[in-house]
């Protein structure tokens, strides 16, 4: 069976060259240093406009937890609109409770929304209290997959996690290894969680063709604010290739 790729694409540009590399589907997202955010109006209806794979923006409002207030859960509804008027394959989402039970209310009340479009929970679920009872909670809800490290700080980490999860979802939702994985590690993490589809941004750092740079100030908390992160259409290529030799 064929392995394939989700590539957390921050941009247009990332993008395609996700598809350029061969995956299949893009979570299209912004700030990826915060684990990423609601990408713009313009970005996704540009990347409908340009691509020809599967794109799933994510529906989250700010970096941080996965405990929202009502307006920002009025705000991830008004986005979940914005990704059906434009006819997105699919979107990203995750709340949790306070207690870090997953919040299957607002879930289930999102996901009803998005329908007819497919629904992934991302890595709210690695921050839940119980990672069996969520992978229930999440099947129940009616998720197609789940994007998880195992709990742990990468995949690689939570690689024997992983491997579990993927036994106690036994078919009923794609457990999808992701944060952390690299050309030095897929082929291992795809042996032993038995994973059919994973998840990477595949990116590399571009360095900024500005001339005059001003010293005495930084626009944000970004140590370079001169070089920034794009998905590598070889590394995407790479990246499959591995996940697909054998061993």
């Amino acid at each position: 069976m064929m392995v394939n790729m989700e590539v957390c694409a921050n941009s247009v540009r990332s993008a395609l060259a996700a598809q350029e590399g061969g995956a299949i589907r893009v979570e299209l997202c912004d700030n990826l240093p915060e684990g990423g955010t609601t990408p713009s109006y313009s970005q996704i209806a540009l990347a409908k406009k340009t691509l020809s794979i599967k794109i799933y923006p994510i529906i989250r409002p700010r970096g941080g937890d996965f405990l929202y207030s009502d307006l920002e859960f009025s705000i991830m509804k008004e986005d979940i609109k914005i990704c059906k008027s434009l006819k997105c394959d699919g979107v990203v989402i995750g709340i949790l409770r306070a207690d870090g039970s997953v919040d299957k209310q607002r879930c289930a009340e999102l996901i009803e929304m998005a329908k007819p479009m497919h629904v992934t929970f991302h890595r709210a679920f690695d921050m839940s209290n119980n990672l069996e009872q969520a992978l229930e909670d999440i099947i129940e809800l009616g998720c197609e997959r789940i994007l998880t490290s195992g709990g742990e700080s990468s995949a690689h980490r939570g690689i024997e996690v992983l491997a579990k999860l993927s036994k106690l979802a036994n078919g009923r939702i794609i457990i999808m290894p992701g944060a952390g994985i690299s050309t030095s590690n897929i082929q291992e993490i795809i042996k032993i969680t038995g994973a059919i589809e994973f998840h990477a941004s595949a990116k590399h750092a571009i360095k900024s063709e500005m001339q005059f740079r001003n010293p005495k100030l930084n626009m944000g908390s970004i140590a370079d604010e001169f070089s920034y992160d794009l998905t590598d259409s070889e590394t995407v290529k790479n990246l499959i290739e591995l996940a697909n030799k054998p061993i």
